[in-house]
C-alpha cells in the first residue's frame, strides 16, 4: 500500500496534507501564499523530511479546512468504520438551524451534512458563500424556500438543488409552522 494512502499505517502528517491540498486543487505555491511559508519547506513537510510547529500545523489546517486534529485520526480512513448518530455533535448556525457533520475530517474528496430547520429556521438573513465546492441540497422532509443568487425555488421532500458553493445561497423553512431536515453534500469539503 503506498504511503501516502489513508490508512496505511505509515501514511504521516505530510501525506496526509498532501492528499488534502490536492484535493482542493492548490498548489504547494497557492498554499505558500496563504500561509507565508516556502514552497520549499512546505514540501519538505509534506514528504515527512521536516517536522511543522503546531502553529504551523494550525496555519496549513486553516487554508486546508482541516481540524489539527484529523491530521493523527488513523483509524478514519478505514473501510467500514461506522459513524453512531447517537454519538454525533449538531451545531447551531444561522436562525433556528443545526447542522451534523456524517462524513470523518479525514473525507478529502466528500463533505456530507444533515440540516434540521425549526420553524421559519433559516441560514440566516444574508446569503453566504463557502468555499468553491460543488454543493448539493436534498430536502429529506418538510419544505424549504431556496435562494441561489437572484433565483428564488420552493423545495419539498426528496427534491434537490445543485450549484457551487461560491454561489450566495440561503435556505429558509417555508411553511413557518413545520420543521424541515436536509441533506448537503460538497465536493471537496469546505467545513
Amino acid at each position: 500500500m503506498p504511503n501516502d494512502q489513508p490508512g496505511s499505517p505509515q501514511a504521516g502528517i505530510g501525506a496526509r496534507l498532501r492528499r488534502r491540498r490536492r484535493a482542493l486543487h492548490l498548489t504547494l505555491a497557492d498554499v505558500a501564499g496563504q500561509t507565508g511559508l516556502t514552497e520549499g519547506y512546505l514540501s519538505q513537510v509534506e514528504r515527512d523530511q521536516a517536522n511543522a510547529s503546531v502553529r504551523t500545523l494550525q496555519r496549513l489546517c486553516e487554508v486546508l479546512k482541516l481540524a489539527v486534529g484529523d491530521l493523527f485520526d488513523q483509524g478514519a480512513g478505514a473501510a467500514g468504520s461506522v459513524l453512531r448518530f447517537r454519538d454525533s455533535h449538531g451545531m447551531s448556525f444561522g436562525q433556528g438551524a443545526t447542522k451534523i457533520k456524517l462524513t470523518p475530517g479525514a473525507f478529502d474528496h466528500l463533505e456530507v451534512l444533515l440540516g434540521h430547520f425549526t420553524p421559519g429556521g433559516s441560514t440566516g438573513v444574508e446569503p453566504y458563500t463557502h468555499g468553491s465546492s460543488e454543493e448539493l441540497l436534498l430536502v429529506l422532509s418538510g419544505e424549504v424556500d431556496v435562494w441561489v443568487r437572484d433565483q428564488h425555488h420552493r423545495l419539498g421532500a426528496l427534491d434537490s438543488i445543485h450549484y457551487r458553493s461560491s454561489d450566495p445561497h440561503r435556505i429558509v423553512e417555508a411553511t413557518g409552522t413545520d420543521e424541515a431536515r436536509v441533506l448537503w453534500a460538497m465536493a471537496p469539503p469546505t467545513y
